[in-house]
């Protein structure tokens, strides 16, 4: 799987195909929106692809679990249980999107098409309860270690991004410049921990 993502925040697209299956495709777009779910039609979609749209709420406090929960990993934080110790949000009752300030939701559209006789309806199938599956745990985790990013400059989050990056493509093998890496004595983290 080749996945090549673009974020301009408010708004991000990823797009996902595969060198062996050259119909297949995946899109995945993300408006991020200050509000707590409800507006409509976020995506400027048309009637006709409004007409075919699904739309699914995902409460990241649910304590709902499925299959893919659990392929996926699953957080075992309570977040009805659970409130912030540097910044004090929690814990997420029952109603807490219309309860909680500031509240953003993520709308995100996800686009599978895998025209493939035989299995392609059944991908289709895996691969979208496979991404709801992943935003539910990822935003759920996102809240959760709310403790470890709040408060974090501009300039802290981009290093992490850099530190991420380089860590990944060594891992794919693929040299880059070590420009950006930090030692674990330079990091801006508290305790200086390095987060790669």
């Amino acid at each position: 799987m080749q996945e090549e993502a673009w974020n301009a925040y408010p708004k991000c697209r990823s797009v996902v195909k595969s060198p062996y299956f050259s119909k297949f495709f995946m899109s995945i777009d993300t408006i991020h929106k200050a509000d707590n779910g409800y507006s409509e039609n976020v995506h400027g979609l048309s009637e006709d692809q409004l007409a075919v749209r699904q739309v699914e709420f995902i409460d990241i406090a649910s304590a709902a679990t499925d299959y893919w929960s659990y392929v996926v990993g699953r957080n075992n934080v309570d977040l009805s249980n659970f409130q912030s110790a540097r910044c004090g949000r929690g814990p997420l009752l029952e109603g807490w999107q219309d309860l909680c300030n500031p509240v953003m939701t993520a709308y995100k559209l996800v686009t599978v098409d895998a025209p493939y006789w035989g299995f392609g309806s059944r991908l289709e199938q895996a691969l979208m309860a496979g991404e709801r599956s992943l935003f539910l745990e990822s935003h759920r985790n996102c809240f959760a270690w709310i403790d470890e990013w709040f408060g974090l400059t501009i300039e802290v989050l981009r290093e992490l991004e850099r530190q991420s990056d380089y860590a990944l493509n060594m891992k794919l093998g693929r040299p880059c410049s070590a420009e950006s890496w930090m030692t674990e004595e330079e990091s801006p983290l508290e305790g200086g921990k390095s987060a790669a």
